[in-house]
């Protein structure tokens, strides 16, 4: 089922042009003014996503009224409110958490302003309130961590208690990602006995809160064998961590993450991550080709999946010359 610009105006006077919706002082030029709210600035993904929304703005000729929200969603809330007022021609923002957007959203809808959600996704009973989601499917990433384990897991992992023990670095609490990534690498595991989630806290997706919570997992367990972050960040801090008790990252205890940026593509090159899925910032350019046909009153599907691959130290090392990110 496809959501269409139609549905979101209700328009109630017939050859009203679609393009006018939101009511924006650019839309009778053909013009488009479009609101976005990002999360914050918390990890190299991140920042990278955030670059390519404004680049991507820049090279389509969409003019980008951007806010950083620091990772609070009453700072997303406040933003996507100015945008309504500001009567922008779309919306688009990536939520901090699944809840607690009904309101704000029913908002925007009878300001008859439509809005895309980017990298992460909402928890709504009334999928009206968007037009569509453009990302990641989070669950199948942590599917892709938990297979690799599952399938790359040998006897050195075994401890003497016959299992293989996993440390698990969540990433912010209630977010999208942190939800379905867990949910998805614990389907895949069930399928090995031995593989056990010993620990599992976040660290909100930064690497000083990944370091910190990978220290407190090594006073409080003697035997890991196994991190699983939810993103390279996270991973990254955690190697800190592990090389300041005396241990070999990627040796001593092996090392799962998801995102691919540089950073994390580089440790992985150098075998102190063992496993990298990937989940791709560069969203700009789907989301302004969205924004455009939106404006033009054209059908978008409900869900854009975006193409993404996973990373071995190997093909890590084959890639980062030409990387993005």
């Amino acid at each position: 089922m496809k959501k269409t610009l139609i549905a979101l105006c209700a328009l109630a006077v017939g050859g009203m042009s679609l393009s006018a919706c939101g009511s924006s002082e650019g839309a009778d030029d053909g013009s488009i003014t479009m609101g976005f709210a990002q999360v914050g600035a918390e990890s190299g993904w991140r920042t990278a996503n955030t670059t390519s929304i404004q680049e991507s703005a820049k090279e389509a000729g969409i003019d980008l009224k951007f806010s950083d929200a620091q990772q609070k969603q009453e700072n997303q809330i406040k933003s996507i409110r100015s945008y309504i007022q500001q009567k922008v021609d779309v919306i688009a923002f990536s939520p901090v958490v699944e809840t607690g957007w009904d309101a704000v959203l029913q908002e925007a809808k009878r300001a008859k302003i439509p809005v895309v959600l980017t990298d992460r996704a909402v928890d709504t009973e009334d999928t009206s309130l968007y037009v569509t989601f453009i990302g990641s499917d989070f669950v199948e990433e942590g599917e892709k961590a938990g297979q690799w384990l599952v399938d790359n897991a040998d006897a050195s992992d075994v401890d003497k208690d016959g299992a293989i023990n996993v440390v698990e670095l969540q990433g912010t609490t209630g977010s999208a990602p942190a939800i379905d990534r867990k949910k998805g690498f614990e389907d895949k595991i069930s399928a090995d006995s031995k593989i056990k989630i010993t620990a599992s806290q976040t660290g909100d997706f930064t690497r000083d809160g990944g370091k910190q919570v990978m220290e407190a997992f090594l006073q409080s367990n003697p035997k890991i064998d196994v991190v699983y972050a939810h993103n390279d960040d996270m991973g990254l801090g955690a190697i800190e961590a592990i090389k300041a008790a005396g241990k070999k990252p990627g040796t001593d205890i092996k090392i799962i993450t998801v995102d691919a940026v540089k950073d994390g593509m580089t440790a992985l090159a150098a075998g102190e991550i063992n496993y990298i899925v990937e989940c791709s910032p560069l969203l700009g350019p789907q989301l302004m080709d969205v924004a455009k046909k939106v404006a033009a009153g054209e059908e978008v599907p409900d869900r854009i999946v975006t193409e993404e691959t996973t990373f071995t130290p190997e093909q890590a090392a084959e890639a980062l010359p030409d990387r993005k990110y």
